[in-house]
């Protein structure tokens, strides 16, 4: 079933992606996800496929391993969520991976199904967090982005654009956020919604 929720003000389906950016001020754990994000290049340091219903979402984060968790009503607040994350992080938008897919609304329902499934499947399993980001073709780990990637690869849907990535050898093997980010139709949150990073 594809589920519709609304995140800052913004529409979100089954199989569309969160997009974050790491870290805050406040304390010295907020300073080193911050650290982090700065070691990721551009805007956008995290994905989160967002599955419903509800706030229901997958990331392979923070807890070494893919996890589902809830967001906690409609708004993105990091640290509701910080007992099941363990992420801070700010959100910046949406992607819309199927916005522009030239299929009839029900393959296009199936796709955000298969998508929903695939990822929750990886959550089931504890699938642990892939720290060698080179091998984004594995199944057995996964990082944020490479999650999404092989979800919608399975349908034809190549989010490995190499749209503004850093043209460093081998850096085509690696799944950006933000060239997801890039590369697909997204919506920025609304600046009054948005929980500013410091």
């Amino acid at each position: 079933m594809v589920h519709r929720f609304t995140l800052n003000g913004l529409p979100i389906q089954t199989g569309d992606l969160i997009c974050t950016t790491d870290g805050d001020d406040r304390d010295l754990v907020g300073q080193f996800w911050r650290l982090l994000g700065k070691l990721i290049p551009g805007e956008v340091d995290h994905i989160v496929v967002y599955v419903g219903p509800g706030g229901r979402c997958v990331e392979a984060a923070a807890r070494g391993r893919v996890i589902e968790f809830d967001i906690q009503g409609d708004t993105w607040n990091f640290e509701s969520m910080l007992a099941q994350r363990g992420v801070r992080d700010h959100l910046v938008g949406l992607s819309y991976p199927l916005a522009n897919a030239d299929l009839l609304n029900n393959e296009i329902s199936r796709i955000r199904e298969d998508v929903a499934t695939y990822c929750l499947a990886q959550a089931a399993a504890g699938k642990p967090y892939n720290l060698n980001f080179f091998d984004s073709r594995t199944e057995r780990c996964f990082y944020c982005s490479q999650l999404a990637y092989l979800a919608y690869l399975k349908h034809g849907f190549d989010l490995n654009t190499n749209i503004d990535v850093p043209d460093l050898p081998f850096s085509e093997d690696i799944i950006f956020p933000q060239e997801i980010w890039n590369g697909c139709r997204h919506r920025r949150v609304p600046v009054d919604t948005a929980t500013k990073r410091p």
